[in-house]
């Protein structure tokens, strides 16, 4: 059979003559009924297989979720340093105070361990009243 395009396919010219080394047959249709019995029982199982890898990519360990708090505290602590800088140089530290805004909104994942959650919420309260001064500095002027 050969393909020639978009019309689909057609029948090459002529018989062709087997190779000695193998040849190729067509399932009869108790055979192909049995193949795509076996087929149809099959594709359940992939969509299983796949769903279940799917939703093990969606779920975060406790490992994850408290290298997240922990990276998200040291970004929060990093910004409250670029903030002091800028302030003890004189500037406005506006871009600092963005950087300083965005870090805090990001979601705080929740940790098992008391202690680091005790230490993460006193970072973002330490933040938190940085960002109100700024406001009320800004009022001030």
């Amino acid at each position: 059979m050969k393909v020639t395009g978009p019309s689909g396919p057609s029948q090459a010219p002529g018989p062709r003559a087997a190779r000695a080394g193998g040849s190729f047959s067509v399932p009869s249709a108790r055979t192909a009924a049995g193949a795509s019995a076996t087929t149809s029982a099959s594709a359940p199982s992939a969509v299983t297989d796949v769903s279940a890898l799917m939703a093990l990519q969606g779920v975060e360990d406790a490992t994850e979720r408290r290298r997240r708090a922990i990276r998200r505290g040291g970004g929060l602590l990093d910004r409250l340093e670029e903030l002091k800088l800028a302030l003890l140089m004189g500037e406005a530290g506006e871009g600092a105070l963005d950087r300083l805004t965005r870090t805090l909104r990001e979601e705080r994942p929740v940790d098992a361990d008391e202690a680091l959650n005790n230490l993460l919420d006193q970072i973002d309260l330490r933040a938190a009243v940085e960002l109100a001064k700024a406001d009320l500095r800004r009022s001030a002027a």
